[in-house]
């Protein structure tokens, strides 16, 4: 009895650390890469739980997993501008998948408003750094997540042709799951169309272009506002009628708390992280919608 038992942890151990690996950046994408590949990988994420993909750096659990694994999809964050090259170097036998490709990038929103004299001004000195004004958070935009959907279902099958039609499905019945967050976030702010929100960090531009709504930024890169500045969003703020203010865990919510209280709004913890990223991009609709039916 006990030889039977040991040899069925045997094969139990040998058949679970023979599953092969993927590495993402960031939570949303494990949720997209395991929506096609279900449990035939497992994927190794890189920013785990509560880290801020702004200072991120790996641990060596990470970059063991790195090198076992099959492809990394990488997408764009911040982290990636100092790391991506370094990975590339220790796993040269991973495949390294941009889940970008086919993405129009906007311009990372600018601390409160510019008009466009502003713009125009500074258009030479924006175009040098171009590359990091660049904002990285099309994952909380569903139909630019059907975009990176194709990129990893693509580069997926190319590892692993034999379970394509297993894929295939799996991966159009994802885009049909998009399809209908997208109408649900649709339905929930088509009363509020042009409505402004605030948030700290600015991980919301996506977003709010997909849903004909405004999002103001009370910083920029990881900066609080200066005392002056923070006046003049209190009055940006009071001129657009906000009523919420989106905060997350991984930045300062100081400044953020000062201006709810001035203007009497409230203030939401959201995760753009949240690997249920649905899950936020539900109940960032609903409490936009919430704040301006009160």
């Amino acid at each position: 009895m006990k030889k039977i038992l040991f040899l069925f942890i045997a094969m139990f151990t040998v058949l679970n650390a023979s599953k092969a690996e993927l590495s993402v950046s960031i939570l949303p994408q494990k949720y997209f890469v395991e929506k096609i590949v279900k449990d035939k990988f497992d994927v190794n994420v890189m920013v785990l739980p509560g880290a801020s993909p702004h200072i991120y750096e790996p641990k060596s659990s990470q970059m063991k997993s790195l090198v076992n694994s099959k492809i990394y999809f990488y997408i764009g964050v911040s982290f990636e501008k100092v790391w991506l090259d370094k990975f590339k170097l220790s796993a040269k036998n991973t495949t390294f998948v941009d889940t970008t490709i086919g993405i129009e990038k906007l311009a990372m929103a600018k601390h409160g408003h510019h008009d466009e004299e502003e713009i125009h001004t500074n258009h030479e000195h924006e175009n040098e750094h171009e590359d990091e004004a660049l904002d990285p958070h099309i994952w909380l935009d569903p139909i630019l997540v059907k975009v990176q959907a194709k990129n990893i279902y693509e580069a997926i099958i190319k590892i692993d042709s034999k379970n394509s039609e297993f894929y295939k499905a799996n991966y159009e019945e994802f885009l049909k799951e998009l399809d209908n967050l997208d109408t649900q976030v649709k339905t929930i702010l088509a009363p509020y169309e042009n409505r402004a929100f605030m948030v700290f960090h600015p991980s919301w531009g996506y977003f709010a272009k997909r849903y004909n709504l405004e999002q103001i930024a009370v910083e920029v890169e990881g900066k609080e506002p200066k005392p002056n500045e923070l006046v003049e969003l209190i009055k940006d703020a009071k001129k657009h009628d906000i009523k919420i203010v989106f905060v997350s865990a991984q930045f300062s919510q100081k400044s953020a708390k000062t201006i709810s209280k001035n203007i009497g709004a409230s203030v939401i913890s959201i995760d753009p992280l949240n690997e249920k990223w649905n899950e936020s991009l539900l109940l960032s609709a609903k409490e936009i919608a919430n704040s301006y039916s009160k």
